[in-house]
């Protein structure tokens, strides 16, 4: 195991922090091999509130990573982070002004201002609400689907495609499952959007054998190492055959996972489009 001493992203925010954690993970997603630390100061009010932030992290691998809307505490926070020498990225800041010098139009200035509800607004909850719907191949959904997510228990189908309604994409998720016959319409829908997933079998049997336990039931052959191969090996002669890209989940979070199946059906329905053109 490594000793390297993690680098911390404090996350800092005068709401709740949630733009600039989205940002950190995407951060994190181009440093694999490096440990993190992500420590969150919500509701930062007051100049106090932020010195007692950089403090925190004065002499420390750290960066701070803020979304601040009032200009006051803008200005403090990078006088608080340069007198520190701590290394700081102003998320908001250089986009309010830029936006207001070329729009001639003044920011808000409201922390924790929500967009209008509007079309996009309302097309994420229907998403969301069809991946809830269509989860775990229940009442099909297929043509329908923007995405079809095909794999084995336990590859993170139901919150990959929860995510992916709050992206905005409508996703359904088709479960492998021995004995049970796939549903034939899966092999008839346009196949530049299924998605296969897998893991690496050692790690899908300790989730499986956690989950099981959490449940407070017995070892079941669903956690057997045995099982899991077969299953895996039986969910990847289907990947072939519906001639389907395959994301391997077991080092990567939702969130990347996410990110990942949108640029492969973007790519193949682009490369569809081309071929037919």
């Amino acid at each position: 195991m490594s000793d390297q001493v993690p680098v911390e992203l404090h996350i800092l925010s005068d709401s709740t922090g949630e733009t600039a954690a989205r940002l950190v993970l995407a951060l994190e997603a181009q440093f694999p091999d490096l440990p993190f630390e992500e420590v969150r100061h919500p509701r930062v009010e007051s100049i106090e509130d932020l010195a007692l932030a950089v403090a925190r992290a004065r002499g420390r691998p750290a960066v701070m990573v803020y979304t601040l809307v009032e200009p006051g505490l803008r200005e403090e926070m990078r006088r608080l982070c340069r007198r520190s020498r701590v290394h700081y990225c102003d998320l908001l800041g250089h986009p309010i002004d830029s936006i207001s010098r070329v729009a001639g139009v003044a920011a808000r200035m409201e922390p924790g201002a929500r967009a209008p509800l509007d079309q996009t607004y309302f097309k994420r909850i229907e998403a969301i609400e069809f991946a809830v719907r269509y989860d775990d191949g229940i009442g099909g959904g297929l043509d329908e689907a923007d995405i079809v997510l095909v794999g084995v228990s336990r590859t993170s189908k139901t919150p990959l495609s929860i995510y992916l309604g709050y992206l905005g994409h409508k996703a359904a998720n088709v479960p492998v499952v021995r004995g049970v016959e796939l549903p034939q319409h899966l092999f008839e829908i346009d196949r530049a959007k299924i998605v296969g997933l897998t893991i690496d079998a050692e790690r899908l049997a300790e989730i499986r054998e956690e989950r099981v336990r959490s449940m407070g039931g017995p070892r079941r052959r669903y956690a057997d190492l045995e099982v899991v191969f077969e299953e895996l090996e039986a969910a990847s002669r289907i990947h072939r055959r519906l001639r389907c890209p395959v994301i391997d989940v077991s080092e990567l979070s939702v969130e990347e996972t996410a990110m990942r199946i949108i640029r492969l059906v973007v790519e193949r329905h682009r490369r569809r489009d081309t071929a037919k053109a």
